[in-house]
């Protein structure tokens, strides 16, 4: 068994027994399956509630949290206020909690798993762990089994122990652990997500349920965070506001930003976008009582210059603001921006990303040189309006010539015939993309061709006649109009 309740404690069960032996000392008890899964998922949503304490919580193994809560007590009252408002909550959830307040975490762990509901003063540690036994250590199973054999059986008679004896006999970690608890060494608490360089918050007396309530209170914490961001010459470049549910649920809405933004106005019409989005998967229950809209990325802040009349011109705000609405109403994938790819293949040499990862910054153009000549002029090819993601392949039947342009082309089914072309124009694919021992598969002759309608295409022929067994293909890659 992994677990036992208050009753069965109370028939003297033990934890890691067997359900055989458990029914043979008492046959109506119920056992239920463990679900380690779900166990995991209660505590990381417990650590999530958790956070409207200290930013800092980090897990304890299946059944424990740890709360860094250094500078944070006197938010609510001192420490043993805020003992209290942890353990009443706890216990309005459902929740049997034992807590424990220390300067180090092993005193802290110690305290809630031995004393219950006790806050240990600092330098008392010694004084706390004495007369616990050794398990308050946090030590193997079986190094405590070592230490009971040669008569340690509480914490108090290893600290009073020669130090060096028990480093050779049982391990350094027993002195780590003993160290780390009277707070000779740091320990640190790693939190299980990372911590927002800018928070604000807002402590509600009445709950909210109303997503109009909830989009109000995130333009009023934008506008505080605006004087943090102005203070350190930042923008925002990822938000996320979180809703603590008075039962102890929290939702997390995270949005993303094109640019550094700290307008109050901007960043409550991007969480409006995104609160219309998951309306339905919000569920406000009772209410939520505490707001928090924290700053997960930051960006330098880029001034620009107003005209006289005071105002600032600045032509990609617009859609740049359109794009995160858009995001942030339908997925990061909503909006993709072309980028350019060094690629001779045409279908290679651009690709679509996410709107925020597109160059933003151009570098300037150099003046130019009086003394030097002026560029000449290149007039790259034309290339077609529409692009097909994949060449079609085309039947060509018959060619002016075995390098020339065909006469006609069969294309989904119908007959083209060529009034016009120009051509070829060859290109060939990277030689580290390609197999060297096979050049002519990769080589592509492009040729402009105009129908008989006047419509106009772009197609290519693979390979080239004569050279290989195989007879080369013919592709349509785009049409012009």
């Amino acid at each position: 068994m992994s677990a036992l309740d208050e009753r069965a404690e109370a028939l003297h069960l033990k934890r890691d027994m067997g359900i055989a032996d458990a029914r043979a000392m008492h046959p109506s008890i119920e056992i239920v399956e463990a679900d380690p899964e779900a166990d995991r998922r209660l505590l990381e949503g417990l650590a999530d509630w958790c956070d409207r304490y200290t930013p800092l919580v980090a897990l304890d193994g299946a059944d424990g949290l740890f709360l860094d809560v250094t500078g944070c007590t006197h938010l609510f009252g001192g420490e043993r206020a805020m003992l209290d408002d942890i353990l009443s909550r706890f216990f309005h959830q459902g929740f049997d909690v034992r807590a424990g307040l220390a300067a180090t975490p092993g005193a802290a762990w110690a305290a809630a798993r031995f004393c219950g509901d006790r806050i240990v003063v600092s330098g008392e540690e010694e004084a706390l762990l004495a007369p616990l036994p050794l398990a308050a250590l946090r030590i193997e199973p079986s190094t405590r089994t070592s230490l009971e054999s040669v008569g340690l059986r509480t914490a108090g008679a290893v600290m009073a122990a020669p130090r060096a004896p028990l480093a050779r006999r049982f391990g350094a970690l027993l002195l780590l652990r003993l160290d780390q608890a009277l707070g000779r060494l740091d320990e640190a608490v790693s939190p299980r997500l990372p911590v927002a360089p800018l928070s604000v918050e807002r402590h509600l007396a009445e709950p909210v349920t109303l997503t109009e309530d909830i989009e109000r209170l995130v333009g009023m914490l934008a506008a505080t965070l605006k004087t943090d961001l102005e203070r350190r010459g930042e923008g925002a470049r990822t938000l996320a506001l979180l809703l603590f549910r008075v039962d102890g649920a929290v939702s997390r809405i995270a949005i993303g930003t094109s640019r550094p933004m700290r307008e109050p106005m901007l960043i409550q019409k991007l969480f409006h976008e995104r609160l219309a989005a998951i309306e339905q998967d919000i569920d406000a229950g009772y209410g939520f009582d505490l707001v928090r809209l924290s700053v997960l990325a930051a960006a330098t802040f880029d001034m620009q210059q107003a005209d006289l009349a005071g105002e600032v011109t600045d032509d990609g705000a617009d859609i740049a603001l359109f794009a995160d609405r858009v995001r942030a109403r339908l997925g990061e994938g909503a909006v993709l921006r072309p980028v350019a790819v060094e690629s001779h293949l045409p279908e290679r040499a651009v690709a679509t990303i996410p709107f925020t990862e597109a160059p933003r910054r151009t570098t300037p153009p150099k003046k130019p040189d009086r003394l030097q000549a002026p560029p000449q002029t290149i007039f790259p090819p034309e290339r077609p309006i529409r692009l097909f993601r994949s060449p079609e392949p085309i039947d060509v039947p018959a060619t002016e010539m075995p390098e020339g342009p065909p006469l006609n082309f069969r294309w989904r089914r119908a007959l083209y015939r060529v009034t016009r072309a120009e051509g070829p124009e060859r290109i060939a694919a990277e030689w580290w993309r390609e197999a060297a021992s096979d050049p002519i598969t990769s080589t592509r002759d492009y040729f402009r061709i105009e129908d008989a309608d006047g419509r106009r295409y772009w197609l290519y022929r693979q390979g080239l006649y004569g050279n290989t067994q195989v007879p080369p293909r013919w592709f349509m890659h785009g049409v012009f109009a």
